[in-house]
């Protein structure tokens, strides 16, 4: 099912991915996401330097795009954590040679510690 945040005015493929990343923090959201499901208090701890209104506001856009689940346990207290959808996995897996580019080139091919277990395209 394609996402229809601004149907008809994209001018390329290109401009309509951008348009679901648009936002500072999208792209670090979707790291940790890849690995496995995270509380919002993991995420915000894994995404240095977030507020907590941004990340919850980015997360929102996210699952209206259909790149992240939000999974609500009947619990108390309540627990809710984030993981990426099937379509989220796809464009998480798209960004991995954008990863691997700015590792080489501009952390001179240094393996990243925050980006544990990513498999370089």
């Amino acid at each position: 099912m394609p996402i229809s945040r601004r149907p008809g005015e994209y001018t390329c493929g290109l401009d309509a991915t951008l348009s679901v990343l648009n936002g500072k923090w999208k792209m670090m959201i979707l790291w940790p996401l890849s690995e496995r499901p995270h509380r919002f208090g993991e995420l915000r701890r894994e995404v240095k330097g977030v507020t907590e209104k941004v990340l919850t506001t980015q997360l929102r856009e996210l699952e209206a795009d259909g790149i992240v689940h939000r999974t609500v346990y009947d619990e108390v207290p309540p627990r809710v954590e984030y993981s990426l959808s099937p379509l989220g996995e796809l464009l998480n897996n798209a960004l991995l040679p954008l990863e691997s580019w700015g590792r080489e080139h501009l952390m001179g091919g240094a393996e990243s510690s925050e980006t544990p277990g990513r498999v370089s395209a």
